[in-house]
């Protein structure tokens, strides 16, 4: 018998990093084609929604940090998330999967705005829905997105793409003694400082008792 699925439908968070090349700026194609193999064999079997990040192409926080103002950067950063759904939706229709992207900036000559019934419409029509401009506010991040929009459409599991295996201790690629954790409790997360994602977005799935799964986005059928 196939084993029976444990979630019906899922929200993966996907960070801006997975879009681009390795250690530069910008959008690999190659890797956005992998990332899009992926989505489409999981969307034949559970309704998936991805919510994108902007990072590899614009990191509003950096821009701040350097004097901007804070609102417009991260609008600036909400921008460039479109770009690589725009991307991620090429690649998946190229492959015959059905999507739609939506952002929650109006944009509509690109794209549709996010209202959450017609969202959960394309999900039960087994459509890809790819979440982009964050929550259309500054002082948010694409993290803290994918915990509301996870939410708002009735999520059973928030899909955490990273760069590395799993949660550890301190970025493993710069600190070689790491821990890695199999495990952890929202309250783990948020005492520890862990940065495997914001205490916004960690406290929200908290409070909805949502399950967060992390995993390596660069292995073939995590």
């Amino acid at each position: 018998m196939p084993r029976r699925l444990r979630y019906k439908r899922v929200l993966l968070k996907l960070s801006g990093e997975a879009f681009g090349p390795r250690g530069s700026a910008g959008i690999d194609l190659a890797e956005v084609a992998k990332i899009a193999a992926q989505i489409d064999s999981v969307s034949r079997k559970v309704e998936l929604a991805v919510v994108v990040g902007g990072g590899n192409i614009i990191r509003g926080a950096q821009f701040s940090e350097r004097g901007m103002n804070r609102a417009t950067a991260d609008h600036m950063g909400m921008v460039a998330t479109v770009l690589n759904a725009l991307a991620l939706q090429d690649a998946l229709e190229r492959r015959g999967v059905e999507t739609r992207v939506m952002s929650a900036i109006s944009m509509e000559d690109l794209c549709e705005p996010y209202i959450r019934r017609r969202a959960i419409r394309h999900l039960e029509r087994k459509r890809v829905v790819i979440l982009a401009a964050g929550t259309g506010n500054p002082y948010f991040t694409t993290d803290t997105t994918a915990a509301l929009r996870a939410t708002e459409i009735g999520a059973q599991a928030l899909l955490k793409a990273t760069q590395v295996d799993g949660v550890y201790s301190a970025d493993p690629r710069k600190v070689k003694s790491a821990k890695r954790y199999d495990a952890l409790t929202y309250m783990d997360v948020l005492k520890g400082r862990l940065k495997v994602m914001d205490a916004t977005a960690i406290s929200l799935c908290m409070d909805n008792a949502l399950p967060i799964l992390v995993f390596d986005s660069h292995v073939p059928g995590n």
